[in-house]
């Protein structure tokens, strides 16, 4: 692929590398020039543009990422439709994730326009969510590099969850509380419950062999997995777990793993059963060394001496956030979510020929003024205003409000910049936002109190659109989840793009009224809506 200015009578067929903009033509960043933008850019008095230039045997961005995107997905993976050379790959049903770590690295030593990344081996995943992407970084590349990259064949696949009858043995020793077992067994269900599993029995014994041997083979012949809860940690091969598990015929593969917390995790097996001795830190709703084991035997994964002692580079878990999960405490409920409010105040409004529409009025207020009062009136944790053209005057027109501003210097570059410098301004305590555009007067508080409402992420729902006339619209609810890939768009666009890649965690709800589309990007959209510039 040739990348660079060429003579604009040269540039047919080529992709437009960065966005045009002269007094009535915009030429988008990846637009193809025909001979209609060629001759618009004659008119505006341009002699060379930057394009990417196709060469001979070079294969189109969308093409090459949908391809190779096609050849590494193994069983249990679909693939949406590529866009803006980038092809996401998706679970079709909840398992663990199975990469090949050697095959994933040559692929992306090929060449620097291919590249393949994944979630963490072995990563617990839902149906529906995210698991890799192939990403084209220039606008094509060689079609032998493809075809080198297609010669891997499957790299990535999602091991479905397959055991589903878990069984549970406590042991007691004086002292030890009954709620905390019962607490166990409820954080224990809720672990189990992604993975589509079940406690079918649970026993409680003295802590000694005999009796712990008695209730382990028992439990083995009615569940496809054992969890042990010792009364106190395992020290030792010849602890009364190990011993009691070798007195039921079983076998103890492996004591003792290099993740914190977790290291005193025992695994091994009553004939083709997996038993597990659990560490103390299993009782606990957070994260540790106990679900990397668990999440693998339940998707029918060996978990072989080899596996848990490779687990020590990543394994210093401390306060892992990785899978959300309630913390331990007394509280019953989970805190809700911190959602912010970000409107976007920072365009030129060219369309509207002069004037700064954001300042015009209806009902005696300016047109952002009404947006802001929107998202203040929701009750939301925080809303931030970013600026740009006339700063100043946008800054007066939402006089007295509790809002913080976020200055956008270069807004001239189009909407993303503005969604780029609100998303990154807001705190690490924030889990969602709202972005609200300015040219929108009538979105009611009404309105965005609802798209709260109905994020959930824990429940799938990362992301809240409106929806009127079976169409939607804006404002949109985004989850922290996404605002990686929110700080990434470019152009004159929002997260259109972002948005149609993640149809499973998008949640719709109903709009009264078809203001959820109403912007006033010109003056007879204004007076349509009853409004009247600003002076």
């Amino acid at each position: 692929m040739r990348f660079g200015p060429v003579a604009v009578d040269e540039a047919l067929g080529g992709v437009v590398a960065h966005a045009v903009r002269r007094p009535g033509l915009l030429l988008k960043k990846g637009s193809v020039i025909g001979l209609e933008e060629i001759a618009a850019l004659k008119a505006a008095g341009l002699a060379t543009v930057t394009v990417a230039m196709a060469e001979p045997g070079d294969i189109g961005e969308d093409e090459a990422a949908g391809r190779i995107a096609a050849a590494v997905a193994g069983e249990g993976l679909r693939i949406d439709p590529p866009f803006t050379g980038r092809a996401n790959l998706f679970a079709a049903e909840a398992g663990v994730l199975v990469v090949d770590r050697a095959g994933i690295d040559r692929i992306n030593r090929i060449d620097e326009a291919i590249t393949l990344a994944t979630l963490p081996a072995f990563a617990a995943v839902e149906a529906g969510e995210m698991v890799a992407t192939v990403k084209i970084i220039p606008y094509a590349v060689a079609g032998d590099r493809v075809e080198e990259a297609l010669a891997a064949g499957p790299l990535v696949r999602v091991a479905p969850f397959v055991r589903r009858r878990v069984a549970i043995v406590s042991t007691l020793l004086p002292g030890l509380a009954d709620k905390v077992v019962e607490k166990t067994l409820r954080v224990t269900a809720d672990r189990l419950a992604p993975a589509g599993a079940a406690i079918v029995g649970e026993r409680r014994v003295p802590h000694e062999a005999a009796a712990l041997a008695d209730a382990i083979a028992v439990s083995a012949e009615e569940a496809d997995l054992v969890l042990v809860f010792g009364a106190s940690a395992i020290a030792d091969r010849r602890d009364v777990i190990p011993a009691a598990l070798e007195a039921a015929g079983g076998r103890v593969d492996h004591l003792g793993m290099p993740v914190d917390p977790g290291n005193l995790l025992m695994i091994g097996a009553r004939g083709t059963v997996p038993v597990i001795g659990a560490p103390g830190c299993a009782r606990s709703p957070k994260e540790n060394g106990f679900d990397w084991v668990l999440m693998r035997l339940l998707a029918g994964l060996p978990v072989t001496k080899q596996d848990v002692t490779g687990m020590g580079v990543g394994g210093l878990l401390m306060e892992i956030v990785s899978r959300p999960q309630p913390r331990e405490g007394d509280a019953a409920v989970p805190p809700a979510p911190r959602i912010a409010a970000i409107v976007l105040a920072a365009g030129r409004s060219t369309r509207m020929g002069g004037p700064n529409k954001l300042l015009a009025e209806i009902a005696g207020r300016p047109l952002v003024r009404h947006a802001a009062e929107a998202a203040l009136g929701a009750g939301l944790a925080a809303v931030l205003v970013v600026t740009g053209h006339q700063e100043a005057a946008v800054r007066a027109a939402l006089a007295g409000l509790p809002v913080r501003f976020v200055h956008n210097a270069d807004f001239a570059e189009g909407l993303s910049t503005s969604l780029r410098s609100g998303i990154a301004a807001l705190g690490e305590d924030i889990d969602g936002a709202v972005v609200l555009l300015g040219d929108m007067p009538r979105i009611s508080s009404g309105l965005v109190g609802r798209l709260a409402a109905a994020f959930a992420p824990a429940e799938g729902r990362h992301i809240v659109v409106p929806v009127a006339g079976g169409r939607r619209g804006n404002p949109v609810l985004w989850g922290r989840r996404f605002f990686a890939e929110l700080l990434k768009v470019s152009g004159d666009q929002g997260g259109r793009a972002v948005l149609a890649g993640a149809p499973e965690v998008v949640a719709e709800v109903p709009a009264e009224t078809d203001d959820v589309h109403l912007d006033l990007d010109t003056p007879e959209a204004l007076a349509a809506a009853g409004g009247r510039p600003a002076p």
